[in-house]
């Protein structure tokens, strides 16, 4: 049932939103050029590798010059790429990693390979248990304040309760969140 949920939402997600995409795209491209998407290596469900896309919002050999995390000052953040990712618009093309089956719309947020270091062999074989999301416990009820072991503690309390209530409910939450409602 969750995988169904996730194809119709995300499917109905790239639909709907089609037009603001080629918007953002638009921006992108006069910005700062080609690409406009930036396709890391992200760890999924099992341990699998996969390509996860965002829309990309930093120069185009961020890579290159700088670390895999960034600072809220991070010189490699262009100007549209400060808006979409203070609201979220640069994790959008994630539906399609949805649609693919990498991801679920609802799980913990992948990790890049490098993170996997920081993680206990047991807490690691749990969190990769399930589809990783373009939202989770941790993004709904927290956001980007969460400390790493208030993440992980989120992330392995939603592998362990996941149900498809408790996705609708997170789904909820990251909504309100997003829209500055908080997530009560």
């Amino acid at each position: 049932m969750k995988r169904l949920l996730d194809i119709v939402l995300a499917g109905a997600g790239l639909i709907a939103l089609a037009p603001f995409l080629l918007l953002v795209a638009l921006a992108i491209l006069l910005e700062s050029g080609r690409p406009v998407f930036f396709r890391q290596q992200r760890v999924g469900r099992g341990g699998a590798t996969f390509g996860l896309y965002k829309f990309r919002s930093m120069v185009p050999n961020a890579a290159a010059i700088g670390p895999y995390f960034t600072t809220g000052d991070d010189p490699r953040i262009t100007r549209i790429g400060r808006f979409i990712r203070r609201t979220s618009i640069d994790e959008l093309p994630q539906l399609l990693n949805v649609i693919l089956g990498d991801m679920s719309l609802v799980g913990p947020r992948p990790d890049v390979p490098a993170q996997r270091s920081l993680y206990t062999e047991a807490d690691w074989a749990e969190r990769c248990s399930v589809r990783p999301g373009i939202t989770g416990l941790a993004q709904a009820r927290l956001r980007s304040e969460a400390t790493p072991e208030q993440r992980l503690a989120l992330d392995l309390r939603y592998v362990r309760e996941q149900s498809l209530w408790l996705d609708l409910q997170v789904l909820w939450w990251t909504l309100g969140r997003l829209s500055g409602k908080g997530s009560n």
